[in-house]
């Protein structure tokens, strides 16, 4: 997943706003981050690989001036880890589009023919954010030659609708559009979450925002006034005036992991609490821990993201809670740093046990999913170190069996601990001594209960089901296939192999 912000302000500079905006989307990527502001005449762009802090100066806020803007936090699942890559993408004509998405197109290839031989685009990137950027550019431009130049705000909008009926897959998107304005979609399942906010401005009338979570609003004074609905397109114009438009039907059918891992705590998405989510999730995993019958002196979270879920288990089952592991919080979130030999540096130097809440004691660990296995399998040889008679294992997510191909880094069967494995399996390939894991109806009632009205959830990596309907077996091959993901399971460790106190990888 990546990150995306936009604001667009009556009359003050967006830089210091979109700067504090994306350190509170940070957490949705750390491999890159950019940001483009308009002046009314020109762009200007800077983007980088790294963390906001360090990509971005004081000096920065001289250079990227203008009263429009945007950023992106990226986490590449499409494309190489190159800074080339890094967003936000560009095209010149029609108008001159910047362009900041998040998710994945699952058409690409097919698309990427069409916009290089039918419409003769040269494409500088492997991304599909570029592809769907050019995608869109092209229909804009059929748009303009059967409307005309009068009305840009008719045109954008009916390049959307024509690039939502032929780009597959999950793309939340925020463009910026030279002498137009701030233009943002979401695709027709609502996959990746995207929303809206405006506050007073200062100069009379409102200023708008667009992020990915509404965490990114608070810190700038924004108060969110909805989920862009699945299939919809809104443009901010540079007057300030809010134009929507539902470019095609849509049905919201949000990535349930988004609840479980992706997300903050304290964001809400499409009318869904991440934090009460993560409560009921605790809610029911602690049925099977009490049917199990086991006897349990401690329940430890694995820090940060599984603390809801494990307060509850202890509510619910009346043992004791303990923050056993202590969490280096300079050390970023390992699950999206960018390739397994990074990943691998990292688990030995971000957490730490405390010998005092293990020693002889029989532990549950819970942790908020078990994608890879490696983290998880390291933290049990770490409790085990530190003196644990028992160490059992609770996710509180269901198995992660299946590729996830709309935006999340776990795109190969050959990742996944859980695929064509029993859950006696994977217990013994963690060395733990019992395993559970949230059952997935368990999960969905856990988010449904936020918001009745959504129907189903794409739960595609639990359960094989693409909501879109267009992933094929070959598909799946080709991003095995792929250089990137190649490289990454070339670096994973064999099934059973040892590790040593250099050695972890994501979870």
């Amino acid at each position: 997943m990546c990150g995306i912000l936009g604001i667009a302000n009556r009359n003050e500079d967006v830089f210091a706003e979109i700067y504090d905006g994306l350190l509170m989307l940070q957490h949705r990527g750390q491999d890159a981050s950019g940001m483009v502001t308009y002046t009314g005449e020109f762009f200007r762009e800077r983007k980088e690989n790294g963390l906001v802090k360090d990509v971005f100066q004081a000096e920065d806020a001289e250079k990227l001036t203008g009263r429009i803007g945007m950023g992106h936090v990226r986490y590449p699942t499409a494309g190489s880890l190159s800074a080339t890559e890094a967003q936000p993408f560009f095209v010149n004509a029609p108008y001159g589009i910047y362009l900041v998405h998040n998710g994945n197109i699952t058409n690409t290839e097919e698309q990427r023919q069409k916009v290089t031989a039918k419409y003769s685009r040269h494409l500088r990137t492997t991304s599909d954010s570029e592809i769907l950027l050019n995608v869109l550019a092209d229909k804009v431009s059929d748009a303009i030659k059967v409307n005309g130049t009068a009305d840009p705000v008719r045109n954008i909008f009916a390049g959307v609708k024509m690039t939502m009926e032929r780009v597959q897959g999950a793309y939340s998107v925020i463009c910026l559009i030279a002498g137009v304005g701030m233009l943002a979609f979401r695709d027709p399942h609502g996959i990746r979450p995207l929303s809206v906010a405006k506050r007073s401005s200062k100069a009379g009338g409102d200023d708008y925002a667009f992020a990915s979570e509404d965490v990114a609003f608070g810190i700038n004074g924004f108060k969110k006034l909805r989920d862009l609905h699945p299939g919809e397109a809104i443009l901010i114009d540079l007057e300030g005036n809010m134009h929507e438009f539902q470019a095609v039907e849509g049905q919201l059918t949000p990535c349930i992991f988004e609840y479980v891992y992706l997300a903050r705590p304290d964001s809400m998405l499409d009318g869904i609490s991440v934090y009460k989510t993560q409560m009921r999730m605790g809610t029911t995993l602690a049925e099977q821990i009490k049917a199990s019958g086991l006897e349990i002196d401690r329940i430890i979270p694995v820090p940060d993201s599984a603390r809801p879920v494990a307060l509850e288990v202890a509510k619910a089952t009346g043992i004791s809670y303990r923050e056993g592991l202590v969490k280096n919080r300079y050390v970023g979130r390992t699950f999206i740093m960018p390739g397994q030999g990074e990943r691998k540096k990292s688990v030995r130097r971000k957490l730490n046990a405390i010998p005092l809440e293990f020693k002889g004691l029989n532990v549950l660990l819970i942790d908020d999913s078990i994608v890879r296995g490696n983290t998880i399998k390291k933290i049990v040889e770490m409790c085990r170190e530190a003196g644990a008679k028992k160490v059992y294992v609770a996710s509180a997510s269901p198995p992660v069996k299946y590729p996830n191909v709309y935006g999340i880094d776990m795109p190969t069967k050959h990742e996944l601990i859980a695929h064509d494995r029993s859950i006696e399996d994977i217990r013994e390939e963690l060395g733990a001594d019992a395993l559970f894991y949230q059952k997935l109806d368990d999960l969905i009632w856990a988010a449904q209960e936020g918001n009745p009205d959504i129907a189903q959830f794409d739960c595609s990596c639990f359960d094989g089901k693409y909501i879109t309907g267009s992933i094929s077996d070959d598909y799946l091959g080709a991003l095995e296939n792929s250089s990137r993901v190649s490289q990454k399971i070339k670096d994973m460790p064999e099934p059973g192999a040892s590790w040593n106190a250099d050695q972890s990888a994501a979870s």
